[in-house]
C-alpha cells in the first residue's frame, strides 16, 4: 500500500478514536457542579483516564511486537466505546467515574501507539518522520473535535447524551483499521521477541541515552499538554465569568485544540533543518515562560485573552512529533512496540498525574474563582520541563 492512503486511513481512524478523549474535560465544569465535586476530586477523575493508559500500554503496545497490531487496535477501540457508554450509563459520582475513565483510558493506550507503529511499520526512510509528524498532529485534531462534539452534545441533550455519542467513533475506528488497513509486516525471525510478556525488555529503550532524553522530554511535554487539555474549559469559564464571550468554553477549547496540528507538523519540519534538539529546547524553554503567565491573563479581553493561550499552546505543541520520531528513529525496528510503550508511559503517566497536580494547586490557591489560582495551577505545569531542560541543553552543547 503507497503512503498516502495508508497515512490518510490511520489519520481518519486515530481522529474517530479519539471522539471521547475530551469529553470529559469539556463538561469538568458542569460534571462538577452535578456531583459536587472539589477541584483536586474532578483533576483525578481527569488524570484517571491516563491511569487506565498508564497501566495498560505497557502490555498492549509491546504486543505490536508479537502479534498483527490491527487485533490489538480492534480490542482497545472496543474498550474505548465501552468506557465512554459505561460512563454515561453507570457514572453516578467520584468513584465510578474513576472506573469508567481508567477503561476509556486503556482503550486509547491499544489504539495510538499501536497505529503509530502500524504505520512505522509500513513506511520506512525519509518519508517517515513526516508521516509520524502528520499522524501525531492528528491527536490534536481529534482532540478538537471531541471538545467541541461533547460541548455541542451537552447543550443539545445532556452530557450523559455526549458520553454515549462520543462512543461511536471509536466502534467505526476498530472496524476500519481491521479491515482496511494491509497486515503489519512481520521482522525477521532472529529479531522477533519470543516468550512471554517481559518488563525488562520494555524498559530496555531506557539504556539508550538519545532514547532516554526523549523519553524524560515526552514526560515533562505530556505533564504540560494534558494538565492544560484537562482544565482549559474550566479556565475558559472562569474566564467568561469576568467579560463577555463569543463562544462557549468548550468551543473556544476546541478552536484552541486545532493549533496543534500546525505547531506540530510545522515544528518537525524546523526540527529536520536546526536539529532535534536544539529545537525541543528552544520551544520549552518558551513554553516554560509561557506557563508562568498565562494563567494571570483570565482577566484580559477575550482577543488578547486567546492570543495568549493560543501562542502558549503552540510552544508546547511544536515539539511534540519531534519528540515521537526521535525515539522511533533511535529505536531497533524489532523492539519498536517496546520503544513506544515505555516512551508513552511515560508521557501518559505524565498526564495521569498533572491533571491532579493542578487541581490540588487551584484547591490550595482558594478555588476556581480566583486569578492567583489560575496563576499558578497553570505555572504548576512548568515544573517537569525546568526538570528537564538542563539534561536537553547539555546535549545541545555536546551535539549529542
Amino acid at each position: 500500500m503507497r503512503p498516502v492512503p495508508i497515512v490518510l486511513l490511520l489519520c481518519v481512524a486515530e481522529a474517530l478514536s479519539m471522539s471521547a478523549f475530551s469529553t470529559y474535560p469539556a463538561l469538568l465544569p458542569v460534571i462538577r457542579e452535578a456531583w459536587g465535586l472539589s477541584n483536586s476530586a474532578a483533576g483525578f477523575v481527569s488524570g484517571m483516564f491516563f491511569g487506565g493508559y498508564m497501566i495498560a500500554v505497557p502490555v498492549l503496545s509491546s504486543l505490536t511486537d508479537r502479534m498483527d497490531a490491527r487485533r490489538v487496535y480492534l480490542f482497545s477501540a472496543s474498550l474505548s466505546a465501552i468506557g465512554a457508554l459505561g460512563f454515561a450509563l453507570f457514572a453516578w459520582g467520584f468513584r465510578s467515574a474513576l472506573v469508567w475513565q481508567a477503561i476509556a483510558g486503556a482503550g486509547l493506550a491499544g489504539t495510538y501507539m499501536p497505529g503509530l507503529k502500524i504505520l512505522a511499520d509500513h513506511i520506512e526512510g525519509r518519508h517517515q518522520s513526516r508521516s509520524i509528524a502528520f499522524y501525531t498532529s492528528t491527536f490534536g485534531l481529534g482532540t478538537s473535535v471531541s471538545f467541541w462534539l461533547a460541548g455541542a452534545m451537552a447543550i443539545a441533550l445532556s452530557w450523559r447524551w455526549a458520553f454515549a455519542i462520543a462512543a461511536i467513533g471509536p466502534a467505526i475506528a476498530g472496524l476500519l483499521v481491521a479491515g482496511a488497513v494491509p497486515a503489519t509486516p512481520a521482522p525477521n525471525q532472529e529479531t522477533r521477541p519470543t516468550g512471554t510478556f517481559d518488563v525488562r525488555r520494555v524498559l530496555r529503550p531506557l539504556r539508550d541515552p538519545g532514547a532516554a532524553r526523549f523519553i524524560a522530554a515526552y514526560g515533562a511535554h505530556c505533564w504540560e499538554l494534558f494538565g492544560i487539555r484537562a482544565w482549559m474549559t474550566a479556565f475558559f469559564t472562569y474566564a467568561a465569568s469576568l467579560a463577555a464571550a463569543p463562544w462557549t468554553p468548550a468551543t473556544t477549547a476546541a478552536a484552541i485544540n486545532l493549533l496543534g496540528p500546525i505547531a506540530s507538523i510545522l515544528g518537525n519540519e524546523v526540527a529536520v533543518r536546526i536539529g532535534r534538539v536544539r529545537h525541543v529546547t528552544t520551544v520549552m524553554a518558551s513554553s516554560c515562560v509561557l506557563a508562568c503567565l498565562v494563567g494571570f491573563a483570565a482577566g484580559l479581553p477575550w482577543i488578547a485573552l486567546l492570543m495568549v493561550v493560543g501562542f502558549y499552546f503552540l510552544t508546547v505543541m511544536a515539539d511534540s512529533a519531534t519528540l515521537t520520531a526521535g525515539v522511533i528513529a533511535s529505536a531497533d525496528r524489532a523492539e519498536r512496540g517496546a520503544a513506544m510503550a515505555i516512551y508513552s508511559l511515560s508521557g501518559f503517566g505524565a498526564g495521569f498525574l498533572a491533571p491532579l497536580v493542578m487541581g490540588a494547586v487551584l484547591d490550595a490557591s482558594g478555588g476556581e474563582t480566583r486569578a492567583v489560582a489560575w496563576g499558578l495551577g497553570f505555572a504548576s505545569l512548568a515544573l517537569p520541563t525546568l526538570m528537564v531542560l538542563p539534561a536537553l541543553a547539555r546535549a545541545r552543547t555536546s551535539g549529542s
